[in-house]
């Protein structure tokens, strides 16, 4: 059985809305492989939300991707399947958009974090 090393995930990705998705490309995260996949999904609101959660657990399975960027009220649009993540790798980052900002309440990582601390 292939292990993946750490060194391995060198790659960030993102789910995100066009102005959030058009300025991490221009800071240069954007990736597409030899086999034609992207480390990036544009959401609209024609965007259904079972693409959302098949890109979002494509995401978490590659082996390349080390952190993965969701703006939040995206991932509310698939809260249950983003509230089951619990893997380290690649850590899972809710992120504010120019329209909708960031809500610390509705973040799945910080209410794990809370719960562990007993907040």
């Amino acid at each position: 059985m292939a292990t993946t090393s750490f060194k391995d995930r060198n790659l960030l990705a993102v789910i995100g809305d066009e102005d959030t998705i058009t300025g991490m490309l221009l800071a240069g995260i954007g990736n597409i492989s030899q086999n034609q996949k992207r480390n990036f999904l544009v959401v609209d609101s024609k965007t259904p939300i079972p693409h959302i959660e098949s890109i979002f657990e494509e995401f978490t399975e590659r082996k390349d991707i080390a952190i993965l960027l969701i703006n939040q009220h995206i991932a509310e649009k698939i809260r249950p399947t983003v509230d089951k993540y619990e893997r380290a790798f690649p850590a899972l980052l809710e992120i504010p958009s120019k329209d909708h900002p960031y809500d610390p309440a509705k973040d799945s990582v910080l209410k794990r974090v809370q719960k562990l601390f007993g907040e």
